[in-house]
């Protein structure tokens, strides 16, 4: 607006406090912009009317208030002199029928980038839409198009399938069921990812994305039986880089995975502990630092994961560098790294390095921190175990004494 000027109060919407686009009254009889009240009851835990405090279901009816719409426009009219916005009428609502509507276009190769299209654009309208298009199975018609796409090896359409499970997300029963019916969809994922395609960076992100949600509810018949390709596949997109949501998407996809010894191995034979550590040598976001160290505590309870972890110049000193500067995860994942690095390879070399790189000073200020008891008798336990080697290290001989 140019100038000040008074909204009547029965006009602002009393959650959001902006005048209202498309007035609904709920059952409590307060009216409430319908896309701040939909909002409000998907998201919050307590579904009570923000004004009443009175119960409200998440699927409570909400009766268009189309009176004091008309009042709104008009007022808003009268007024467009000193800047103030036309509220246009609103489009019909999305429904069920619609949506199949849509859905059965996708089969028509002339519709379906139109169609696809459209139902992105309606997906990210409001949670009202994306709660039709789950109730509609739009989540399943998506995964099938990916999988049909991995069999033809065409992209097209793959941008928008993706977006499309992102904004809608993929309930738990409906995981469960796709991957007894058609495994392929991890398979597809992985072309996905490492395919060439337009927009990478958010084309691999959202593939990611929708790979951690599968995984999440996949259960251990799937984890058990993925293939060396899949890794090798991590390992690039973590390499090349794509978004930091994509990027912790990908390594819960890999922590997932971790509780299997086979698939320990396979990791460690991708190269995955190498990109790990270059990961957090770029110094991420907190997030991003705690599932890395998640990752890597478990890759580095076999032999082959300390190996691949000792051979990067850089790993000791950037684990070193995390523990009392992130998080108390991070804290606990650091600490079990350098104890299984410690017990199961601690040679000469490797604890010169621990004291080069500050490691053992990091571990003496553990002992001194308000943490968790079990981090430091963690911490305690690694100096003890090597006191010797590294008594003669000045920055850590008067802690060390008092161990004894």
């Amino acid at each position: 607006m140019d100038i000040d000027i008074e909204v009547p109060k029965f006009f602002i919407c009393p959650i959001s406090l902006q005048i209202m686009r498309d007035p609904v009254t709920a059952i409590t009889g307060i009216t409430y912009d319908r896309e701040s009240i939909e909002h409000w009851l998907s998201t919050s835990e307590n579904t009570a009317c923000p004004v009443t405090k009175q119960p409200l279901q998440k699927d409570s009816d909400l009766t268009p208030n189309h009176t004091l719409r008309r009042l709104i426009q008009a007022w808003c009219t009268e007024n467009a002199s000193h800047g103030v916005d036309r509220i246009p009428t609103p489009k019909p609502r999305l429904d069920k029928a619609s949506v199949l509507k849509l859905m059965k276009n996708l089969s028509r190769h002339e519709l379906q980038i139109k169609t696809l299209s459209q139902l992105e654009s309606l997906a990210a309208e409001n949670e009202r839409n994306r709660k039709c298009m789950v109730d509609a199975g739009l989540p399943r018609a998506m995964l099938l198009l990916i999988v049909a796409c991995f069999k033809k090896g065409q992209v097209s359409g793959i941008q928008e399938a993706l977006s499309i499970l992102c904004f809608i997300k993929i309930p738990r029963s409906e995981s469960r069921v796709f991957f007894s019916e058609n495994y392929k969809i991890i398979e597809s994922l992985t072309w996905v990812l490492g395919c060439k395609v337009e927009n990478f960076a958010t084309v691999k992100s959202h593939a990611a994305s929708v790979l951690k949600m599968l995984v999440q509810e996949a259960g251990s018949g799937v984890l058990e039986r993925l293939k060396p390709e899949f890794f090798v596949t991590i390992a690039g997109v973590l390499r090349e880089g794509i978004t930091h949501q994509g990027i912790n998407a990908a390594l819960q996809v890999l922590l997932d995975a971790c509780s299997w010894g086979r698939n320990r191995k396979m990791m460690v034979e991708s190269g995955v502990v190498f990109e790990l550590i270059e990961l957090e040598l770029g110094s991420p976001e907190r997030r991003t630092t705690e599932l890395n160290l998640g990752v890597l505590s478990q890759l580095c309870c076999c032999a082959e994961g300390r190996d691949q972890f000792l051979s990067h110049g850089g790993s000791i000193a950037v684990v070193a560098k995390r523990i009392l500067r992130v998080s108390p995860a991070v804290d606990d994942r650091a600490t079990q790294i350098l104890s299984l690095i410690c017990k199961f390879s601690g040679t000469s070399r490797v604890i010169q390095e621990m004291v080069d790189f500050k490691a053992v000073p990091k571990l003496c200020l553990l002992l001194q921190a308000d943490c968790a008891p079990f981090l430091k008798d963690k911490a305690r336990e690694i100096l003890k175990s090597l006191s010797d080697e590294w008594k003669n290290s000045p920055c850590s001989f008067s802690f060390l004494s008092s161990l004894e």
